[in-house]
C-alpha cells in the first residue's frame, strides 16, 4: 500500500483544533498553514478520517504542487501528475479553483488548462479520445497561492458539516464543524454540566452529545471517495464497524438545551432523535433569562442572536446586558459565548478571559470565554 498526502482543510481559526484532531486519530508529521493540515496516510485513513474529524471543512487527496507562473507551465506540470491512478475511465470529474497572490489569476482559464491536462493524461493511460463520464465523481480543485499551484481531489464530496442528521434547522444556524470546536475549545468534558439556553435547531448540544458518547461525525453519511475502486470497500466497511464498536453506549451525559422558540425546540429534538443522542439531552422551552442551574459547578456554550438586521441591534444588546446580569451570578460554571457583536464584553459587563477570533459561515464572530473554578476531585 503505498503513501499518501491528504490535506484537512478548515475554516480559520480551527487549524489548531483540527490538528489536535489528528492527533488524537494517531496522525503526526502534520504540516499547519492557514485554512489546512497536511499529513501523511494511506489508502486506508480516507475513509477513517472522512469519518472521524468534526472540526475539519474537507479531507483532500494532494496529488502534487508545483510553481507555475505560465499556462504552458502549469499545463504540463499537471499533465505530469499520476491521474491516472485515481480517476478510472469512466470517471466524472469536474475542476475547481482559486487564486490569490499569483501571476496566473484567471481562475476559469486555470480551471480549463487543469481540465485539458488531465484529458490528454487519461487519453494516454485509457487509449481513447472519448470519456463516458457515467462513473464515480472526482472534483479536482487548482488553487494558486503565490505563483505555487496544489492540485487536489476532494474526497469528502459534500461538506463534512453535513452529518446526516440536520434535515430541518431554524434560521441562521451554526455549522456543525465549528459547534463541534466551539465544544472542544472548552473545559467541558463527559462528567460536567453542559447547557445551551439559545440551543435553536441543537447543533451545540447535538455535536457535545456526539463528543460525549465518542460517535464518529461522519457515521451516518456517505463520500465521495466511497465510489472510487482505488479506495477499498473494505475500508469503508472495517472502518465503519470500528466507528459503531468505539461509541460508548453507556455513558450518561447531563445536557441541557432551551430556546425561547417552542417550534426549534421541536426541531432540536427530531435532530437529536436523528444523530441517535435524543437520550442524552434534555429539552425544554425557555426565555435565558429564567435560566436556572441546579448544580454549582456547569458550562455554559451558546450562540445568542447577534442581531445582524436593521431594527434587530437594539434589542440584542438590551439582552447582552441581561444576560450579563443573569451569567454573572454563575460564579463557578465557566460561560463561552460566540458572537459578531464587538461591543459584547462592554455589554456584558465583564471581560473575557479569553478572545479568540473565528468565523461563522462568512461571518466574522469572536468566541468569548469566561473560566470558572475547576471542579472539587471526587474521592
Amino acid at each position: 500500500m503505498s503513501e499518501i498526502e491528504l490535506i484537512a482543510t478548515t475554516t480559520f481559526g480551527l487549524e489548531a483544533v483540527v490538528k489536535r484532531e489528528l492527533q488524537n486519530l494517531n496522525y503526526n508529521d502534520l504540516v499547519v498553514e492557514n485554512g489546512k493540515i497536511t499529513f501523511k496516510g494511506e489508502e486506508r485513513d480516507i475513509p477513517r478520517t472522512n469519518l472521524w474529524l468534526r472540526s475539519a471543512d474537507r479531507v483532500l487527496l494532494k496529488m502534487g504542487e508545483f510553481k507555475a507562473t505560465t499556462f504552458e507551465e502549469l499545463f504540463e506540470k499537471t499533465k505530469a501528475l499520476p491521474w491516472e491512478e485515481w480517476i478510472t475511465l469512466d470517471g466524472e470529474f469536474t475542476v475547481t479553483g482559486k487564486a490569490v497572490d499569483s501571476q496566473l489569476m484567471s481562475v476559469p482559464d486555470c480551471q480549463a488548462i487543469v481540465k485539458k491536462a488531465v484529458v490528454e493524461k487519461l487519453k494516454t493511460k485509457y487509449n481513447t479520445e472519448w470519456f463516458q463520464e457515467t462513473g464515480a465523481k472526482f472534483t479536482i480543485q487548482v488553487s494558486l497561492l503565490k505563483d505555487i499551484a496544489t492540485l487536489t481531489i476532494d474526497t469528502s464530496g459534500e461538506g463534512l458539516h453535513k452529518r446526516g442528521y440536520r434535515e430541518i434547522s431554524v434560521e441562521a444556524p451554526i455549522k456543525e464543524t465549528l459547534a463541534a470546536a466551539l465544544v472542544n475549545l472548552s473545559f467541558w468534558n463527559h462528567e460536567r454540566i453542559l447547557a445551551d439556553p439559545f440551543c435553536g435547531s441543537g447543533t451545540i448540544p447535538i455535536e457535545a452529545a456526539m463528543i460525549g458518547k465518542n460517535i464518529a461525525p461522519g457515521i451516518q453519511r456517505s463520500f465521495a471517495s466511497e465510489e472510487w475502486p482505488r479506495v477499498k470497500k473494505e475500508y469503508w466497511k472495517e472502518e465503519r464497524i470500528n466507528a459503531r464498536k468505539a461509541i460508548i453506549q453507556d455513558r450518561e451525559l447531563r445536557i441541557y438545551a432551551s430556546d425561547i422558540d417552542s417550534e426549534a425546540i421541536e426541531i432540536a429534538k427530531e435532530n437529536a432523535f436523528n444523530a441517535g443522542v435524543d437520550d442524552c439531552i434534555e429539552f425544554r422551552v425557555g426565555d435565558v433569562l429564567k435560566f436556572r442551574a441546579n448544580e454549582e459547578y456547569g458550562v455554559i456554550i451558546s450562540n445568542p442572536p447577534y442581531g445582524e438586521r436593521i431594527g434587530e441591534v437594539k434589542e440584542v444588546e438590551k439582552l447582552y446586558v441581561d444576560m450579563g446580569k443573569k451569567f454573572r451570578q454563575l460564579d463557578t460554571w465557566s460561560i463561552y459565548i460566540i458572537t459578531s457583536n464587538e461591543s459584547f464584553e462592554y455589554l456584558y459587563g465583564k471581560k473575557a478571559d479569553k478572545k479568540r477570533k473565528l468565523f461563522n459561515g462568512r461571518i466574522k464572530v469572536d468566541y468569548y470565554q469566561y473560566y470558572g473554578p475547576r471542579p472539587p476531585r471526587e474521592d
